[in-house]
């Protein structure tokens, strides 16, 4: 089959289209052909070099796709060949064929097309997993979400709108996107190349604070995060993309009852991924059966195209998921 290859570790142009034995469904997974495939920041670092697949998982990039299933393990019941679906994968999505656990598929929507489809699983479960099951954000709860155009970031506002009305959302954006950001409806719009938004939020809620922080950027946030977080607060970390250490003051966290949650998916063992995806699907997949919400995509790259695909993620200019499609369909 065809799958984008790498020979070394670095910039976008190591990557190139290339032939690898088509893997075989083991007695719990399906085989996918591939329609699409959305990118993920994950599959930048691990290009670069700093994010190993998890043990057994293909080392192809890729965290979610959607596509046909071709053939199913012996011990899958819930689907067959023909099926049309979305999935997680710890790896293998930039190809024509992928294998998934059958726990973590989901049928599509009959609505739907591969292209919004394959930008569900990583991004929505990311946002929903994080902040309805670890930050158990209640409606009327306020919530800061930081970088306003990203794929988890997009996921998020149109969950919590969809699923906390009377929440509200405050979320950083740069410059460029401020005004696309507050037009998906949310209260306040922070530049954060200009503003301090620990400030910016003391302001919008007099002093209280908000009750749930999701964020991606580490270390650099950190001390702005925990002053502008309420009493009974929850921060929930879910990316280091500007470091991984910083000073906590444990008495402040003390005081104010503040909780600090760190999550990753891709890492956790399939059962765990299995029941998350269970939930998901009550939750939330009627929200997209109905078109209440659907995928923001931002462009779509063929395959052949990956490096233009990942530079333009790196250069920050997305607004939404960027997807990879192997052929028409």
């Amino acid at each position: 089959m065809k799958a984008v290859v790498m020979d070394s570790f670095g910039a976008a142009d190591v990557m190139r289209l290339g032939e690898i034995p088509t893997p075989t469904p083991k007695a719990h997974q399906v085989l996918i052909e591939v329609a699409a495939a959305a990118v993920n920041r994950p599959d930048i670092i691990q290009r670069q070099g700093h994010y190993p697949p998890p043990a057994g998982e293909s080392d192809i990039l890729g965290l979610e796709c959607a596509g046909t299933i071709v053939e199913v393990g012996d011990a899958v019941e819930t689907y067959a060949p023909g099926d049309r679906v979305f999935t997680l994968v710890g790896g293998g999505a930039y190809a024509n064929f992928a294998v998934a656990d059958a726990a973590q598929v989901l049928p599509m929507p009959r609505q739907m097309r591969y292209e919004q489809a394959a930008c569900i699983a990583e991004t929505y479960i990311t946002a929903f997993m994080n902040l309805f099951q670890n930050a158990m954000l209640n409606d009327g709860e306020s919530v800061l979400l930081h970088g306003g155009g990203g794929g988890v970031n997009m996921a998020a506002i149109q969950l919590v709108g969809a699923l906390c009305p009377e929440s509200p959302m405050i979320v950083t954006a740069s410059a460029r996107k401020i005004d696309r950001v507050a037009d998906l409806g949310v209260d306040l719009v922070i530049n954060y190349g200009e503003q301090d938004f620990a400030d910016e939020i003391e302001r919008f809620t007099g002093g209280r604070g908000v009750d749930v922080i999701l964020d991606h950027i580490g270390a650099a946030y950190f001390k702005q995060n925990l002053e502008a977080l309420a009493v009974n607060g929850r921060l929930v970390i879910i990316g280091i993309m500007q470091g991984s250490k910083a000073e906590l003051n444990l008495g402040r966290l003390m005081i104010r009852r503040q909780r600090i949650i760190g999550s990753v998916l891709r890492l956790r063992p399939d059962h765990e991924k299995a029941a998350i995806v269970s939930d998901f699907a009550l939750t939330v997949m009627p929200l997209f059966e109905n078109g209440r919400i659907e995928p923001l995509i931002d462009s779509v790259f063929p395959i052949e195209q990956v490096g233009d695909a990942h530079r333009r993620m790196e250069a920050g200019e997305h607004f939404g998921k960027i997807v990879l499609v192997m052929e028409e369909k």
